[in-house]
């Protein structure tokens, strides 16, 4: 039901909230549009709107309303409104554009999203909605967090924040959390693309399924595609952008323009200055001044007064923008950033072809090349023979408002690629690929129109299969996020609003900026305001996981509230901790604000994989003396051994192959099944976890018994998927992995992980605290235990 609510919900929220806007904006200007443009100029002005009301704390939750009054405003002003003539093909077109951009999520059965552990830069744009909508950009009063964090490293160098109050807005109006409708809402601007191109090739594609058709493939290359698979929400919303101000342009060289019909264009070029700061004029400028140009030379003295009146038009508009662009380009122009500095690839692996832009490449990572490099060259030579073809049809067709679009995306490809970085050159790459494939098909057009149907067949045929191949490879090695293990996430986030600051020892990107904000979380390998270090003095690095019997007691102890992943390998917090909550992948301690015990000492044991361990016996009567010192008494959590399987060491496949350095793990490169004994000292019912990460489908099988099975579970370091439980006795059992590779499920592709070892317990961290007298100390040696301490009170 969620993944119905949140792929319907969203597209027809705000798709009427963007008709609405775009048709009070056609009735202020006075003039009449194109229908299929009407949904984009909409987008664009509640994006306008949006930055108006969240530069200030003040007006921040003003911001639902008033898109809510502006939409009803302008539906009510248009009725009675009736769609044109071919305006079914143009939604039908955005409607397949929106189901192909969301096929990865909506075939996973699951309402979740994409990009997972690829990039986070998900949970970033997730926290910047939260709190945007609360408290605009202004980050006074939050107490230090990861979430603060994340806010006050970005928005101080002026970062661009256009793109994400929309998904805030509908979040609100429909009850669903923002991270169930972030894929939906980069698969909506796929929708405002093809809107976009629709409107823009009206005069060199005559026929309307064939210009459906154009917009349909020319808003999914693979790059732009691949983007918004890793959560390019700003490249998403820049491409539809781009081409609705090349769209709108050509109106305004119209005879008898007066000032209030500049109204549309000024939006959307507002618009895309707020989405990406004044990166957005390199690509508008190049539109923007040809269309001056040509204005000056065919009207004259009248046209100046024009080009005047809507550059005063823009400067309004953009007043949010302007208050940061001192920031914001100090940032752009150090040569120490992200965005310009040679060597910055960011989550690239190298920089991208320049061939990338032709909107082809058939690759699952585009980060990769194409396996067959030599279709891909017929392909992407198809595509630049028939876009010089689109071109030159263009030009005779006078359709300016494609050819203006050219323009614009290759000027502003070309110098964003000049001067930045490679990351950024491949955003730029993504932005522009749309303009290739709509001059292509542009190019079927003139054969169309020529009678040239074969001809214009093998184009269409060449440039979709390209563009479907490359697409369905992308489909399939998608990364999609663990919805039920992020939902237990949000549902702490809930029960325990106001009870932190909270502290993770996983790398938990979308825990400590989005479902947690609301108990001041740290991550241990995140962002964060206090100093976790480990005993050994160390950080955990960006992306790691550390135990929490691996941290500095006095580090710990700030926080009230642990989530901690719920594993038989996981050590039990300190004794003042008390557990709260427990789940399937996370459980929840918690301390009294003033606990009625001192830990004077906490001594750790144990090893990554076993939480226990048995202590020397000098160090247990060492311990027992700090306490009778102190008046105290000893605390410890006698804990069983967990049982490992060692996969490395079982009966593999020939194609599975250990992992280095890990010798508990294997890469299953292929379907297979590994086989192994497990000792059961203990008849009891026990759990079963995997650790590593799978695309394919996993079955845990003991004694002949499917005892369990998941499939696609990505995974950060040291969190375990869950595989079930059983009751065993004791002796030695047979068990059975089996692994099932690529199927035709959404991100069962691309290469395996490392899985394993399989781990089996009868407990977890819930395990109570035993407390010993001093005198007695003796008694605990010889005892496996998860860890000691000296205690008081």
């Amino acid at each position: 039901m969620s993944l119905v609510a949140s792929w319907l919900l969203f597209p027809l929220v705000l798709g009427l909230l963007s008709l609405g806007c775009g048709l009070l904006v056609e009735a202020a200007a006075g003039m009449k549009l194109p229908q299929s443009l009407l949904l984009p100029l909409g987008f664009a002005v509640i994006v306008v709107v949006c930055l108006f009301t969240t530069a200030l704390s003040a007006t921040a939750r003003l911001t639902t309303p008033a898109i809510v009054a502006l939409a009803v405003a302008g539906l009510a002003l248009a009725l009675p409104w009736r769609p044109e003539r071919g305006n079914l093909w143009a939604v039908g077109s955005a409607t397949a554009t929106y189901l192909a951009f969301g096929a990865p999520v909506i075939l996973s059965g699951t309402a979740t999203f994409a990009g997972y552990i690829t990039l986070d830069d998900t949970a970033t744009w997730l926290a910047f909605t939260d709190r945007l909508l609360d408290h605009g950009r202004n980050t006074t009063g939050l107490p230090p967090s990861s979430f603060e964090a994340a806010l006050s490293v970005n928005w101080p160098g002026g970062y661009p924040t256009g793109v994400f109050p929309p998904l805030g807005v509908v979040h609100e109006l429909v009850g669903i959390d923002s991270a169930w409708l972030f894929q939906p809402y980069v698969a909506f601007l796929g929708a405002m693309l093809a809107l976009a191109l629709y409107g823009l090739v009206g005069r060199v594609i005559a026929s309307l399924p064939l210009r459906a058709l154009a917009a349909f493939l020319a808003a999914q290359p693979a790059l732009l595609y691949g983007y918004s698979l890793w959560g390019g929400v700003k490249e998403m919303a820049s491409a539809g952008i781009i081409v609705l101000v090349a769209a709108l342009t050509p109106r305004v060289l119209e005879r008898g323009t007066r000032p209030r019909n500049l109204l549309p264009l000024a939006m959307a070029a507002a618009a895309l200055v707020g989405v990406l700061n004044f990166v957005g004029v390199v690509w508008i400028a190049p539109i923007l001044g040809i269309a001056l140009a040509v204005g000056v030379v065919v009207h004259r003295r009248s046209f100046v007064l024009l080009a005047v009146s809507f550059l005063a038009l823009v400067a309004v508009l953009t007043i949010p923008t302007l208050a940061l662009a001192r920031s914001f380009l100090h940032g752009f122009t150090d040569s120490s950033g992200a965005l310009t500095q040679g060597s910055e690839l960011g989550n690239l692996i190298h920089p991208l072809s320049v061939l990338q832009g032709f909107g082809i490449w058939p690759a699952g990572d585009f980060r990769l090349r194409p396996d067959n490099m030599r279709l891909t060259y017929v392909l992407i030579a198809a595509v630049a023979i028939a876009a010089l073809a689109g071109l030159a049809w263009a030009w005779k067709c006078r359709e300016w408002g494609l050819l203006l679009y050219l323009a614009g995306a290759g000027v502003g490809c070309t110098v964003a690629v000049a001067i930045g970085s490679p990351w950024i050159d491949g955003k730029a790459l993504a932005t522009a690929s749309p303009a290739a494939l709509v001059a292509g098909m542009a190019g079927v057009g003139w054969l169309a129109r020529g009678g040239r149907r074969v001809e214009g067949g093998v184009v269409i045929l060449a440039l979709a299969a390209g563009v479907i191949w490359s697409n369905a490879l992308a489909y399939h090695d998608v990364w999609l996020a663990p919805r039920s293990q992020l939902r237990e996430l949000e549902t702490i986030g809930h029960r325990f609003s106001g009870g932190g600051p909270a502290f993770m020892t996983e790398y938990a990107p979308f825990g400590v900026r989005h479902f947690l904000r609301n108990l001041d979380p740290e991550g241990a390998s995140e962002l964060r305001r206090r100093p976790d270090l480990l005993v050994d003095g160390q950080e955990v690095p960006k992306g790691g996981y550390a135990d929490i019997d691996s941290f500095q007691l006095s580090g710990v102890m700030v926080y009230r509230t642990l989530v901690l992943a719920h594993s038989p390998s996981a050590s039990r917090p300190p004794s003042v901790y008390h557990l709260v909550w427990s789940g399937r992948y996370y459980d929840v301690w918690q301390r009294a604000v003033a606990p009625s015990s001192t830990v004077l000492e906490h001594v750790p044991l144990g090893t990554d994989l076993q939480p226990a361990a048995v202590p020397a016996c000098r160090d247990v009567l060492r311990l027992g003396g700090v306490a009778a010192a102190s008046d105290g008494r000893l605390a410890t959590v006698i804990r069983p051994a967990v049982a490992v399987v060692n996969l490395a060491s079982a009966v593999l496949p020939a194609s599975w192959q250990p992992v280095s350095g890990d010798p508990g793990a294997v890469y299953p490169a292929r379907t297979g099944v590994a086989e192994s004994g497990m000792s059961v000292p203990v008849s009891g019912r026990y759990g079963f976890w995997m650790a590593g990460s799978f695309r394919g489908r996993v079955e845990l099988w003991v004694d002949g018994r499917r005892l369990a099975t998941a499939q696609d579970h990505l995974n950060h370091p040291g969190v375990d998927t869950p595989l079930g439980d059983a009751d065993l006795a004791t002796g030695v059992h047979d068990v059975q992995l089996r692994y099932s590779a690529a199927d035709l499920r959404p991100g069962s592709g691309g290469p395996p992980f490392a899985l394993g070892p399989l781990v089996m317990s009868r407990f977890t961290a819930e395990l109570p605290v035993s407390y010993v007298q001093p005198a007695n100390a003796r008694s605990l040696c010889g005892k496996s235990l998860d860890w000691l301490e000296a205690v008081r009170g």
